[in-house]
């Protein structure tokens, strides 16, 4: 597979595709299940206006809510893979937007369980849920409970329903537009001219000859340039459904409607900022080093990816990366590594970029099948190594949740996926360096960290900052602009990479392609998610059987605790400013040895 030919999805061979026939064999079997959705929903309004009758009706009730929320999720997950692997397939296309109506009809005629349920007098129905019986469902009922001050009426839970389709128009348009209308050309390097996509960008970014990387980015940032009003339309429909889905059900804020169902407090999000911006000046030294050492005389936004070291290159296959994992993870035993890598080249993963694929990686998995996931592997890329082991990291956090919970608690936040997924990028960075065969190697791995952890701690932490001051614009009454947006990015991008960086005219478009703020409030969770597993990867790596054991406790914790008790679980505090700081510290480290040796 190679960077020159980007092929159909028909050309792609079987084996390194992912294996959905483990959720269903063809797309017949799948169209029954998709038929059984409207009696699900009936016998489940069958209900209606019956819940508070006795514990045995209100458990029946909620058996047949699991199983219709099983069947949908199951449809749903097929679907989107289906989607997510050719976005271009017009019969994927159809079968997905099929799903979304039959999940929004369903929504909308269900919309009186919530409201009903929560209308059962709270000593009623904490006494009926003490039953034995209840077991598989008792976590899930007292979460909803917690949710008790923003279930709306009936009636209004309706409308909301109802408008959950058109709710997505914003993140869909964008996801077609980015994904698939987009052309970005092609990129000469060495006498050949490259296409450039979403996937190959970050390669052109990382190539050592400034010419490259120019030529890329500049053509890329282009077409998001002749898109700008389109792009800020969508993302300013975006935050305004937010903002009205946070007001209808009386939040004091988005962020605080984000953040209110996993019990995360607002300090939590507020504080990542503060306690990063503190921790600015190392950031910067980074950026002044990186300046130095590339003997520039100014230091522009494609510059910063490129690695420090030049020296070393790598080829690795995919085969080669899965074995990789293996050794860096065996710390959590054979048990672990064996199921994870035997998924990745089983069934599991879908390995190699195609035509019309999501341009990024994922780990998506339901109650049923594999926990897939979706990579866009390149054997020159040694991030891609990191990558496999993120997304594996999240997929066994999927596979030991599901295995050890009941369907209605066994989905865990995406504020604890992330930090299952760093903590193995971590194992694979500590495994590498100890056995790299050179200083050169080292210190290229090093200055790889270093770039890693700015990306998914500083980086993710100014998203996170941009997606708050976007939305607490609209709050206050300032409607988002295409200047507004744009004038609020490039301030970011100004204070998080100082004076040394001289930024493009397109350089703030960078804040309208990002695909993860049509889902707000996500970003914040990697800066997070790092934090606490840089803390866990060294209790474990450095401490014995129990430490191993509170981690695997996390991980099969699912979603039957919120997400800062399971955390706790595993021996980190979030709710305090340590692991934050600790990981930004470690970046200091990783930053001052850096200098010692690469400006001796």
């Amino acid at each position: 597979m190679t960077n020159e030919t980007i092929p159909l999805r028909k050309d792609v061979l079987e084996e390194y595709k992912w294996d959905l026939t483990q959720l269903y064999k063809n797309e017949e079997e799948w169209k029954k299940d998709l038929a059984q959705i409207p009696s699900l929903v009936e016998k489940l309004v069958s209900f209606k206006n019956r819940l508070g009758e006795n514990k045995e009706t209100l458990l029946a009730s909620l058996k047949a809510s699991c199983e219709l929320d099983m069947k949908i999720e199951k449809v749903f997950h097929w679907a989107s893979l289906c989607n997510e692997q050719d976005q271009s397939d017009s019969k994927a296309q159809e079968n997905y937007n099929e799903v979304l109506m039959a999940y929004s009809k369903a929504e909308a005629e269900t919309a009186f369980y919530t409201p009903e349920l929560l209308s059962i007098p709270d000593e009623k129905i904490n006494e009926w849920i003490e039953d034995k019986a209840f077991d598989d469902y008792r976590i899930s009922i007292k979460k909803t409970l917690h949710a008790k001050p923003h279930i709306l009426s009936e009636k209004e839970e309706r409308i909301l329903a109802l408008n959950c389709e058109s709710g997505r128009t914003a993140q869909n348009v964008f996801s077609l537009l980015n994904d698939v209308d987009m052309n970005f050309g092609e990129v000469e390097v060495e006498g050949k001219k490259l296409p450039l996509t979403h996937s190959t960008f970050s390669n052109f970014l990382e190539n050592p000859d400034r010419k490259v990387r120019e030529q890329a980015y500049k053509k890329f940032y282009a077409q998001f340039e002749n898109h700008a009003n389109t792009l800020a339309a969508l993302y300013s429909g975006s935050v305004n459904q937010d903002v009205f889905i946070a007001r209808a059900r009386g939040y004091a804020s988005s962020l605080e409607a984000s953040l209110y169902g996993d019990k995360v407090p607002v300090s939590v999000y507020t504080n990542l900022i503060e306690t990063v911006h503190k921790n600015l000046d190392t950031l910067h030294k980074f950026y002044s080093l990186r300046k130095k050492v590339m003997k520039l005389d100014t230091l522009r936004h494609y510059d910063v990816y490129t690695p420090l070291v030049n020296s070393v290159k790598t080829k690795i296959s995919y085969d080669e990366s899965v074995e990789i994992v293996r050794k860096a993870l065996a710390v959590l035993g054979k048990d672990y590594t064996d199921t994870l890598c035997g998924g990745l080249k089983s069934g599991w993963a879908d390995r190699y970029e195609n035509k019309g694929k999501n341009s990024g990686a994922f780990s998506s998995g339901c109650y049923e099948g594999y926990p897939y996931i979706l990579l866009n592997y390149k054997d020159t890329s040694l991030r891609d190594v990191y990558t496999m082991a993120h997304e594996g990291g999240h997929s066994m956090h999927s596979w030991f949740s599901v295995r050890n919970n009941p369907y209605s608690c066994y989905e865990y936040t995406i504020f604890e996926a992330e930090v299952a997924s760093t903590f193995n990028e971590e194992l694979v960075f500590e495994y590498l360096m100890k056995n790299a065969d050179s200083k050169e190697m080292k210190l290229y791995l090093l200055s790889m960290r270093a770039n890693d952890i700015l990306a998914t701690l500083h980086r993710q932490t100014m998203f996170a900052e941009f997606e708050l001051k976007c939305h607490s614009l609209v709050e206050q009454g300032s409607p988002l602009s295409t200047d507004v947006i744009r004038k609020t990015y490039r301030s970011l991008l100004e204070l998080y990479f100082g004076e040394e960086m001289v930024f493009e005219k397109e350089s703030d478009m960078e804040g309208l392609r990002i695909p993860h703020f049509y889902n707000a409030f996500y970003v914040y969770k990697y800066a997070t998610g790092i934090s606490a597993a840089l803390s866990l990867a060294k209790r474990v790596t450095q401490g014995g059987e129990k430490e191993r054991d509170d981690y695997f406790k996390f991980l099969k914790s699912g979603g039957s605790r919120y997400p800062i008790e399971s955390l706790r679980v595993a021996g980190v505090d979030m709710e305090s400013s340590k692991p934050i700081q600790d990981a930004l510290d470690t970046f200091k480290t990783i930053v001052d040895e850096l200098e010692k040796e690469l400006l001796a």
